[in-house]
């Protein structure tokens, strides 16, 4: 009997879907079955590449209202939120958009008698390995611009999503895509380590937890395949004393608890500068309390279940660790009624008297819970911001434009935000440091990682 990938949902432990994992034999025959079409494909002109995933978009859109639903289910995203719809379209629109440009050759001039130019040439099977947390989004940076840029694609989605890996390729057989092109594998840990190690894969993106990083890593060690990682976070923000405060504190809460905090990207621990930290504080307290916790497909739910009660359980050990070790609470979760242990119910929380020492304010949480530290300067705020294992995300919330770039310059990350937050624009490179991982998606860089370099060397005079 093959295993079977079970996905139960957040919203009442009900099993929401089960699928059967692949065997060895079906893998090869998908593998094959990539290959032989990566060829055809590559050679499709690249405008017609780029129109075939933006027919897969608009299949996509069609099916936004079903989808929303079994997000909800699937996940725990309040049906309030409508879905992913709108960044999966910003993204997608943008990589068709700078898709020709991003890939044309480069042409070297300056020797006469010689023909000189680079191409970007396909890396061949690129496997996306994608996350639950944003499911459609997080897999489209990838799978978009590796489709355009002449790869295939297998994607393996999460468990916790196992759907979403079914509406894509739904999609792309809509858009008319040739057989082999798209596919969505179902897998086991163990049969997708086995398939990383056959050498059969030219490319992996995965985005998920260290641990699972390490283990694709360790998965591909000597096949030689490229790979781009995206993994932790604990993503700061530094609000200034010349800080928009009440802009600041509505933008923060929600960067800290959209998506019941479960967000690549989101805020994680705050630092406010000393003369405006109790005005801020009272703010975003008071913002927070008006959350309303429930079953994600009431329309009245603004913060519906983490993911899976061990997501949950992780943050209430972490504030507990902090309130052993001086914390403050400020959130009477006893008013947030759904909130129960052992499920993956969670009220908001906000803690102050924290420090370094706590795991809340350097281990990622990845869940809805705060910690807000007050800071003399720009230099300490800094100090505190790097002294994290992670680098995805930073945001400044300040009218000083000069001041934040500097401080900007010093902050070891991805990505600085000035005045706002918990965002991934197209046009600029998504990429991290330190435990966050390697490589990059989105902007022409993306679609070089998703290439590889070749050069062309004549000389037509002799």
């Amino acid at each position: 009997m093959p295993d079977t990938i079970k996905l139960i949902s957040p919203v009442d432990g009900s099993v929401y879907a089960e699928r059967p994992a692949l065997d060895g034999a079906d893998v090869d025959k998908m593998v094959s079955a990539a290959r032989t079409a990566q060829k055809g494909w590559a050679e499709t002109p690249t405008r017609e590449r780029v129109d075939l995933c933006l027919s897969a978009l608009e299949a996509l859109k069609a099916m936004n209202d079903e989808v929303v639903t079994e997000l909800a289910w699937q996940m725990g995203r309040p049906v309030r939120y409508g879905g992913e719809l709108g960044g999966t379209v910003e993204r997608t629109e943008h990589c068709a958009t700078i898709a020709e440009a991003a890939l044309a050759d480069i042409e070297r001039t300056d020797k006469p008698g010689f023909k000189r130019y680079l191409k970007r040439v396909p890396l061949g099977i690129v496997m996306v390995i994608a996350p639950w947390n944003y499911p459609f989004m997080t897999a489209i940076n990838t799978v978009m611009p590796a489709l355009m840029a002449g790869n295939v694609v297998i994607l393996k989605h999460a468990a916790q999503t196992l759907l979403v890996g079914e509406r894509l390729a739904e999609a792309f057989e809509a858009a008319g895509l040739s057989k082999g092109v798209f596919q969505n594998i179902v897998l086991t840990h163990e049969g997708t380590e086995k398939l990383l190690g056959s050498g059969a894969i030219d490319h992996v993106n995965f985005t998920g937890s260290v641990a699972g990083g390490r283990a694709i890593e360790k998965a591909l060690a000597g096949t030689f395949a490229t790979l781009g990682l995206e993994l932790g976070g604990k993503d700061p923000a530094y609000v200034r004393a010349d800080a928009d405060l009440d802009y600041a504190i509505g933008n923060l809460v929600d960067g800290a608890f959209y998506n019941s905090g479960q967000c690549c990207c989101g805020i994680e621990r705050i630092y406010v500068h000393e003369s405006r930290f109790d005005r801020f504080v009272d703010g975003f307290v008071d913002l927070t309390r008006q959350y309303r916790l429930g079953n994600p497909l009431d329309e009245d739910t603004t913060l519906g279940p983490m993911a899976q009660p061990r997501f949950a359980a992780w943050v209430r050990e972490q504030t507990q660790e902090a309130l052993r070790k001086g914390a403050a609470v400020h959130i009477d979760t006893a008013s947030f009624a759904m909130d129960k242990d052992g499920t993956p119910y969670l009220a908001p929380q906000v803690l102050t008297n924290v420090n370094h020492q706590m795991s809340v304010m350097r281990e990622e949480s990845f869940g809805p819970v705060v910690g807000i530290m007050k800071v003399k300067d720009d230099a300490e705020a800094l100090q505190f911001m790097n002294d994290s294992p992670y680098g995805l995300t930073a945001s400044i919330w300040s009218e000083d434009v000069e001041a934040a770039a500097e401080i900007a310059d010093g902050i070891d990350t991805g990505t600085v935000f000035m005045n706002r937050c918990d965002y991934l624009d197209p046009g600029l490179v998504w990429t991290g440091v330190k435990d966050t991982g390697k490589g990059a998606a989105l902007s022409e860089i993306g679609f070089h990682n998703l290439t590889r370099p070749k050069s062309y060397h004549f000389r037509v005079e002799h």
